[in-house]
């Protein structure tokens, strides 16, 4: 458990990065340290963003006394290696969505973090914002009856030059890690781990996958459907579908948006509207303040993003991908946690 204070570390100095720095400086919360493999971007970053301490190297900043948090805000296939390093060091972690670049390395950092008795927690930051902890709350009150199904979609328009990340496999590019992720553990979240998936999807000859179609079966007649692309633009809604009626979510629906609930008429009725208070930036600072909310409890996992879950979550990810990118069978192996 711990008291005071908490003091944050920034392992990474790209655009994520300086959002979430952004996001705990509006909300109040200290950033202690940057660090970047180049020592003149991590200092120009500390100057741009009002941080104190900047290091050229990660190990610097997982060893630096004034950190008692690491936020991994580099691409996917980088995470494990630095999630761990920073777990390995004593530091609690929060690591960018996706965890991981696959689920052997998502189940790595799990392990570490467990022999280490260290916090972890993926930064699915969507799932701490106030609308939905509003949804949560409805859902919890049956005001759409039982659970039926979610439906999202998340398309944008990503840079496809060779210099960008999003069509390069070294860096984690792909629609469905960086965009269809979002629906996929919404509905995770929601309905629990699937028993089957369903997915099409198109694809670069470098093997990066461009748009993806799932549908997964989560049993107890309910499903989700995802549909993501990053080479076009659409639409960015969602919609929480129950047996009395459903929750319509703003586009863009995985932000801090507003939704109306409806209930069963012909044609549906809505019955509340629900408006999120302003946020600061992004929002991103919501799961910062998960973070130190567990710490100060003594917890080594939020129950709001428990770790198993997302080592499931990557496992669906790349079943998923396998199917777009090479057009194959399903796997036989469950999607959901291992016990």
């Amino acid at each position: 458990m711990r008291t005071g204070e908490i003091r944050w570390g920034i392992l990474g100095a790209g655009k994520i990065a300086r959002v979430f720095a952004a996001g705990l400086g509006a909300a109040g919360l200290r950033v202690s340290a940057v660090a970047a493999r180049d020592p003149d971007r991590a200092a120009r970053f500390a100057r741009e963003t009002g941080i104190a301490v900047s290091h050229g190297s990660y190990e610097a900043l997982v060893h630096d006394p004034e950190v008692d948090v690491v936020y991994v805000a580099t691409p996917q296939p980088f995470h494990a290696d630095q999630a761990v390093l920073a777990i390995e060091a004593g530091k609690a972690v929060l690591v960018e969505k996706s965890f991981t670049d696959d689920a052997p390395s998502a189940q790595r950092v799990v392990d570490a973090a467990r022999r280490r008795s260290v916090f972890a927690m993926e930064a699915m930051w969507t799932r701490f914002l106030p609308t939905f902890g509003e949804i949560r709350a409805e859902l919890a009150r049956g005001t759409i009856g039982e659970l039926r199904g979610v439906v999202t979609h998340h398309f944008q328009k990503l840079d496809d030059s060779p210099a960008g990340r999003h069509y390069d496999p070294a860096l984690g590019g792909g629609a469905v890690a960086d965009l269809g992720v979002y629906g996929i553990s919404l509905a995770f979240h929601l309905l629990g781990a699937p028993h089957e998936i369903v997915a099409e999807g198109g694809a670069t000859a470098a093997g990066v996958d461009t748009s993806a179609s799932v549908l997964m079966r989560h049993g107890q007649e309910r499903t989700s459907t995802t549909l993501t692309a990053m080479d076009t633009p659409g639409p960015n809604g969602a919609a929480i579908i129950g047996t009395d009626g459903w929750i319509e979510i703003d586009p863009y629906w995985f932000a801090s948006s507003g939704f109306t609930v409806y209930d069963a008429g012909r044609p549906g009725r809505p019955v509340r509207r629900f408006d999120p208070p302003a946020v600061a930036g992004r929002g991103m600072h919501f799961q910062a303040l998960e973070v130190e909310r567990r710490l100060r409890e003594g917890a080594l996992e939020s129950p709001l993003m428990p770790l198993d879950e997302s080592v499931a979550v990557l496992r669906a990810l790349d079943e998923i991908r396998a199917r777009v990118i090479t057009g194959g069978a399903s796997r036989p192996e469950p999607v959901g946690p291992r016990s």
